[in-house]
């Protein structure tokens, strides 16, 4: 199958969205597909990846005139299928939308980000203006959390499935004969770990009161440690904070590869993912094919693959993450407990093979709606 996949951003840039677009075209071509990618994002040449940069300031992957360049590669190269990328609003993507319409091709969507009430009505403002829920096109969200809103917007007409991220869950499990780490150790303590770019809209400073919270209901005779991996703009803030609070056992090491993540995790006995508006948590994904319990917000996209007291433990509100953290923290039976599930038991929906499989059926059903 000729695949195109559209995406204002992808690589070099480093983001969610840009890393499980890249990862999906590499399996996409391993499973033999013809797999192109047109990005508004600039940087080097790549095999399969036309870049359409206007070069606007700062580097903004947005295109002028992207529909009128894409209507052009589309009937040029001509795949049998478009695959959009989305966040929660990307011009160029829907340009991608808009040509492969004009240009009659089938059309999946992937919605990567949650949307809030403000989006929400710009995509109604944008059906009254464009009547986009004519145009045949399938939708697709990276987990349930995500998908709820979409569906309001998009009506029984657009069908919205939810096809997860893709992680190789091989090569996050622990090596056979690896023992889960022994928390609670006197000389290092419980290490609770979180993994994310340091944001403002990631709410990090938030992050750094829930640990305070969480160690203040957790017995002084338990040490506790943790480490927040990430870069961003926040970051001032954030020291700001873990200094006038003293909070010295709290470290913030930077951005880590892939590789040094996985050694994290190896001495990680609670992964927290806080964000109340978070679409899927890749990051808390890769801490659960490592065996580690995940305490998570229970309106997150996370939901989809951890439940309470089977993968880690989910809170609705602040005071209840603090506490599913303490309660973790405090008690080494039950985080091993979690810790052996998710070592033994994969998450089977989130794996590469469940993920091509769910895009291929939405990229036969637009295949089959159109002539």
């Amino acid at each position: 199958m000729r695949i195109l996949h559209i995406s204002d951003c992808y690589l070099p840039r480093l983001g969610g969205i840009e890393v499980q677009v890249a990862d999906l075209v590499a399996k996409q071509r391993e499973a033999g597909h013809t797999v192109e990618v047109a990005t508004a994002t600039p940087g080097e040449p790549l095999p399969g990846v036309r870049r359409l940069v206007a070069g606007l300031p700062f580097d903004l992957p947005v295109h002028p005139r992207g529909t009128v360049h894409l209507i052009r590669l589309m009937t040029g190269w001509r795949p049998d299928v478009v695959h959009v990328h989305a966040g929660a609003v990307s011009p160029f993507a829907w340009q991608g939308v808009n040509a492969a319409v004009r240009a009659g091709l089938p059309v999946v969507v992937t919605v990567h980000s949650m949307w809030d009430p403000v989006t929400s009505g710009v995509y109604l403002g944008l059906q009254a203006a464009f009547e986009w829920r004519r145009w045949g096109i399938a939708v697709t969200a990276v987990s349930e959390a995500a998908a709820r809103p979409i569906r309001v917007v998009a009506g029984a007409g657009v069908p919205v499935h939810v096809v997860s991220n893709g992680l190789d869950v091989s090569a996050w499990r622990p090596a056979p004969g690896v023992a889960a780490p022994e928390g609670g150790r006197a000389d290092e303590g419980v290490h609770v770990v979180a993994v994310g770019r340091l944001a403002p809209r990631k709410q990090p400073v938030r992050l750094l009161k829930l640990l305070r919270a969480a160690r203040a209901q957790v017995p002084a005779s338990i040490a506790m440690r943790a480490t927040i991996v990430g870069e961003g703009p926040a970051r001032g803030s954030m020291e700001r904070y873990l200094r006038t609070r003293q909070m010295d056992w709290v470290s913030l090491p930077g951005r880590f590869s892939r590789e040094r993540i996985k050694e994290l995790l190896g001495t990680a006995d609670v992964f927290v993912a806080p964000a109340p508006r978070e679409s899927f948590g890749l990051a808390a994904l890769e801490a659960r094919a490592a065996g580690v319990p995940v305490v998570a917000r229970s309106q997150s996209g996370v939901a989809d693959f951890v439940r309470p007291g089977k993968e880690g433990l989910l809170g609705r509100t602040f005071d209840e993450l603090a506490a599913s953290v303490a309660r973790l923290a405090g008690d080494e039976r039950l985080r091993t407990s979690i810790a052996m599930h998710n070592r033994e038991v994969e998450p089977v929906a989130c794996s590469w093979p469940a993920v091509l499989d769910g895009f291929e059926r939405c990229y036969e059903l637009v295949r089959a709606s159109r002539p």
